[in-house]
């Protein structure tokens, strides 16, 4: 009954999702714009055209729309009316001198909202941020320093989390002299030598989802651990892990926490944990001795290909849409990485934009060596494409895409499954 909870849980958490994006789950109006580049893509100069398409219970409306259109994640710049006929109009997004994407803004009675995204030269885009001379010794140092505190794991089983195929535990990992973290692992109950595949959170103060929704990483022969940063027991309430938010004066708050110095930058201790994880995994009885995958979407694709920067040990990864990637990109006039510094006072200084080149996924992307598989979509406004071009232009290693333009910021089940078994084509035997 509790499984069955739980699944019910899952669906219903999975329509909220739909609410929030282009394509509003039940709803009466329907947007549709069709770039005139299928692959929604111009080379710098060309002009872009997008068919707009507006309808009520499927019937194209004859309505007046208002238009924005501005630079990825930046200030507007072109304003404008159209009305349509036929439920139809065409509108001009124009064009870009320098490589990026302009967003096209739509509303009806400013209400009925819809955007879409399209790029103009992606390929050439580069990062604004620094690599440090000192970035190698920095981070080998501070992992050399954790190491000198022998992981102490605390493992229990879980019971409702287990099934016939599978068994599931919670652990704490205290990984240095000071901070610990919390996992669900998650294996074959099957006796044999299995691929580890770590998965980061995404960004914030909650709890692990849902672990049971990623068994079929068990089922098809991985060892998974799911695991989370701030050293949060999973099992805490949604009302605690509400007051250890406000604690951070708003919800990802901990992103500027000491960030005025490399060294007591909250995401340093973070950034080692994944590494620190990857120790335990290959520490198990169970592990095949050879395959190591790291996998996470949003802050957790960043903390993916972070890790596979770090450590050599990592034989693949799965990204999707990166956070923490050029976060000092609005100084070069353009999009930035979330958490979007430029929307808080006193963060894009000098001293907290060197201290971000030591965290910003370009400058770990730079040494990714293992295969990547890295996926994105063009209207994501929490990790915009131009950042995440910009770290799929920066890795050098073998690499595969999945580019979705019409999707915000998330991916389908099929995506993920789909990941999955491009993690198993990679098990090296």
């Amino acid at each position: 009954m509790k499984k069955l909870l739980i699944v019910m849980l899952l669906l219903l958490n999975s329509m909220v999702a739909v609410q929030a994006e282009n394509y509003p789950y039940r709803s009466d109006y329907l947007w549709l714009t069709v770039p005139d580049h299928a692959d929604w893509l111009y080379k710098v100069g060309e002009k872009a055209k997008v068919e707009v398409t507006f309808t009520l219970y499927g019937m194209p409306q004859d309505v007046e729309v208002d238009y924005e259109i501005g630079p990825d994640m930046m200030p507007v710049t072109t304003t404008g009316k159209v009305k349509l006929k036929n439920g139809r109009a065409t509108i001009d997004m124009g064009t870009m001198k320098k490589p990026g994407f302009l967003d096209l803004k739509l509303s009806v009675k400013g209400k009925y909202q819809h955007h879409v995204k399209v790029g103009f030269s992606p390929e050439q885009l580069k990062p604004y941020t620094k690599n440090p001379q000192d970035f190698g010794d920095f981070w080998k140092g501070n992992v050399e320093e954790a190491r000198k505190t022998p992981l102490h794991v605390d493992c229990k089983k879980v019971d409702d989390y287990s099934t016939d195929e599978t068994d599931m535990y919670l652990l704490k990992i205290k990984y240095d002299k000071r901070h610990s973290i919390y996992a669900y692992l998650s294996k074959p109950k099957k006796e044999g030598k299995f691929p580890v595949v770590l998965c980061p959170p995404g960004a914030g103060i909650k709890t692990i989802k849902e672990p049971m929704r990623n068994l079929y990483y068990a089922k098809n022969g991985f060892i998974r651990m799911e695991m989370e940063i701030h050293g949060l027991n999973p099992e805490m309430t949604a009302e605690q892990f509400k007051e250890i938010t406000t604690a951070f004066d708003y919800e990802n708050g901990y992103l500027t926490n000491g960030l005025d110095d490399k060294d007591n930058y909250y995401m340093k201790h973070v950034y080692v944990a994944c590494v620190r994880a990857i120790d335990y995994l290959t520490s198990l009885p169970d592990w095949d001795g050879k395959n190591v995958f790291v996998q996470g979407g949003s802050q957790g694709g960043a903390l993916s290909l972070i890790t596979a920067g770090l450590d050599s040990r990592v034989t693949a990864c799965v990204a999707n849409h990166p956070a923490l990637s050029d976060m000092a990109g609005y100084l070069d006039n353009r999009a930035g990485g979330y958490p979007h510094f430029n929307r808080l006072s006193h963060m894009l200084t000098p001293e907290k934009v060197e201290t971000m080149a030591y965290f910003d996924v370009v400058n770990f992307a730079r040494r990714i060596t293992c295969p990547v598989y890295l996926t994105w979509g063009y209207n994501d406004n929490v990790c915009p494409p131009t950042t995440s071009y910009i770290v799929w232009n920066l890795i050098t290693a073998p690499k595969e895409s999945l580019i979705t333009p019409v999707n915000e910021h998330w991916t389908s089940e099929n995506t993920n499954y789909e990941q999955m078994l491009w993690l198993k084509e990679k098990v090296k035997r």
